[in-house]
C-alpha cells in the first residue's frame, strides 16, 4: 500500500488561501479518480477539488470553515500501486513500499513527489452495501452529502434532499438520484400540524463559506466607511413606456430588458460628467483612485447568498449588450460557474431587490468603492399633474456614498441627474 497526499491547489492567480467550505467524503470512504472530495471558496468563487487517484480516505487535514494555506495537505488516500507522499516541494527519502499485486510478485514503489498514481483492481474499491437500505429520509438536523450543482438543482426544483436516496460513497446524492427522485415524483411526507406547545431546541450555525466572505465584507465597509444615503423620487412612467416598445420589438436573439439596462446606460452618462464617483478609496494609503472604464458590479442573490457579478466596460457597450452581459452573469453566479475575474473589479456598484425593493433602503457601499445605487420597487401611485391626479408609475432610488469622498451637494447633484435621464429616457440614447 502506498499514500497520496492532496495538497490545497493554487486556484487563483495571487491567491494563498482558500476557505473549506464542504467535505463529501470522511475517512474510510472509498474513493475513485475524478470524484469530488471537496469543496474550497476564495473571493466568492467556489472550486471543487476531485480526486486524482482511486483508493480509500485516510485522513482529513481540516475541518469545514478553515482557512488553508494553498499546498498544504488537504488529505490523504490510500492506493495500490503508485503512490506518493507529497511534503512541500521535497522528495522523500523514505525507504520504498512494498505492494503485493495480483501476481504475488512484490513490486517496489517509491514515495517520491507527485508521480501519477495508477487505479488499482477493481477488486480493492470498497463499494457501499447494496443490501443493506437506506432510510427514506434523514433526520431534520442531517444535512445530505451533494455537491453543490446537485443543491442547486434540488433548491430550483423545490426537493428536500433529506428525502432523497443517495447512492455515492457515504451516501453521497449524485444527479442521477435526484433524476430518478423526481421521475418518481416523490414528494415529503406530510407533516401532522403541530399543536401549541412549547419548543426549547436551539440550533448553533457556524458561519462559514460565502456567508462568512459577506459577513467580513459587510463590517469592513460599515466600520471603515461614513456612509450619507440620498433617496429620490423617480417617475417612471415614460421608461416603461419605451421599455415595453422596446421588449415587444426585440429580436429573438435579444434578452428582455429590465429597467437596470437603462439605469446602467443612465449611470455611465452621469459618471462621464461626475467622475469622481467612479472611483476606490485606500484609506490606508490614503489615495482615491478614478476610473474611466466603467465596471458595474451587480448585487445579485444567489442560492449561497449575496454576490456582486461585474458587467465589464458599460461605457462600450449598448442598452442591448448591457442586458445580454447582465443575464449572463446573474445566470453564472447563481449556478456557481462564476469565473473569479467575473466576481470582481467593479468601480461602482447597483443593488436592486425587484418587486421586494421596499420604499426605502440604506445600501451598504461595495468597499472600497465610493458609491452605490439603490433600486426601490416601482408603484402606481396618484400624481397631481396642475388640474387634476393622473396615475404615474413612481420608483425611489437610495443611494449610499462614502462621505469621505462625496461631499452631500455633489451626491445630489449626482442622482438628480440621473433622476432626469430615467424621467426623459431619450436622452439615455443621445450621445455627446
Amino acid at each position: 500500500m502506498g499514500e497520496f497526499v492532496i495538497k490545497m491547489p493554487d486556484v487563483g492567480e495571487g491567491v494563498a488561501e482558500a476557505e473549506l467550505v464542504e467535505w463529501y467524503v470522511k475517512p474510510g470512504d472509498p474513493v475513485r479518480e475524478d470524484m469530488v472530495l471537496a469543496a474550497v471558496m476564495t473571493d466568492k468563487a467556489t472550486v471543487e477539488i476531485p480526486s486524482p487517484v482511486d483508493g480509500v480516505v485516510l485522513w482529513l487535514g481540516a475541518e469545514v470553515g478553515d482557512t488553508v494555506a494553498v499546498k498544504a495537505p488537504l488529505l490523504r488516500i490510500e492506493v495500490v500501486g503508485e503512490g506518493a507522499v507529497e511534503e512541500a516541494q521535497t522528495t522523500t527519502t523514505e525507504p520504498p513500499v512494498k505492494v503485493e499485486p495480483a501476481n504475488d510478485k512484490p513490486v517496489e514503489v517509491k514515495t517520491t513527489s507527485a508521480p501519477a498514481a495508477r487505479p488499482f483492481a477493481e477488486e480493492k474499491i470498497i463499494e457501499p452495501e447494496k443490501s443493506v437500505e437506506r432510510p427514506a429520509a434523514r433526520e431534520p438536523a442531517e444535512r445530505p452529502l451533494a455537491s453543490p450543482a446537485v443543491r442547486l438543482r434540488a433548491q430550483e426544483a423545490g426537493v428536500d434532499l433529506r428525502q432523497v436516496i443517495g447512492t455515492g460513497p457515504a451516501g453521497r446524492i449524485t444527479h442521477d438520484d435526484l433524476d430518478q427522485f423526481m421521475a418518481r415524483g416523490a414528494q415529503p411526507a406530510a407533516v401532522a400540524p403541530a399543536g401549541l406547545a412549547r419548543k426549547t431546541a436551539i440550533e448553533e450555525i457556524k458561519v462559514t463559506g460565502l456567508r462568512r466572505r459577506i459577513a467580513e465584507k459587510m463590517r469592513l465597509a460599515s466600520s471603515r466607511i461614513p456612509h450619507i444615503t440620498y433617496v429620490e423620487e423617480v417617475d417612471v412612467t415614460d421608461l416603461e413606456d419605451l421599455r415595453a416598445t422596446m421588449n415587444a420589438g426585440r429580436k429573438s436573439d435579444q434578452p428582455k430588458l429590465t429597467i437596470l439596462p437603462f439605469l446602467m446606460r443612465a449611470l455611465v452618462k452621469t459618471i462621464g460628467e461626475q467622475p469622481g464617483v467612479n472611483a476606490t478609496f485606500d484609506d490606508d494609503a490614503g489615495v482615491v483612485t478614478r476610473y474611466g472604464a466603467v465596471h458595474i458590479g451587480i448585487a445579485t442573490q444567489t442560492p449561497s447568498g449575496l454576490t456582486v457579478p461585474v458587467v465589464r466596460h458599460a461605457e462600450a457597450r449598448s442598452i442591448w449588450d448591457v442586458a445580454a452581459e447582465l443575464t449572463r452573469l446573474a445566470d453564472a453566479a447563481r449556478n456557481g460557474t462564476a469565473a473569479r475575474e467575473e466576481l470582481s473589479g467593479s468601480t461602482i456598484t447597483i443593488t436592486s431587490l425587484g418587486a421586494l425593493g421596499g420604499i426605502v433602503t440604506t445600501p451598504i457601499i461595495n468597499h472600497p468603492e465610493v458609491a452605490i445605487v439603490g433600486v426601490n420597487k416601482i408603484m402606481t401611485r396618484p400624481v397631481w399633474d396642475g388640474t387634476q391626479f393622473v396615475p404615474r408609475k413612481i420608483m425611489n432610488l437610495s443611494s449610499s456614498f462614502d462621505h469621505r469622498i462625496v461631499d452631500g451637494w455633489d451626491a445630489a447633484v449626482f442622482v438628480q441627474r440621473i433622476k432626469a435621464l430615467l424621467e426623459t429616457p431619450a436622452l439615455i440614447f443621445i450621445e455627446g
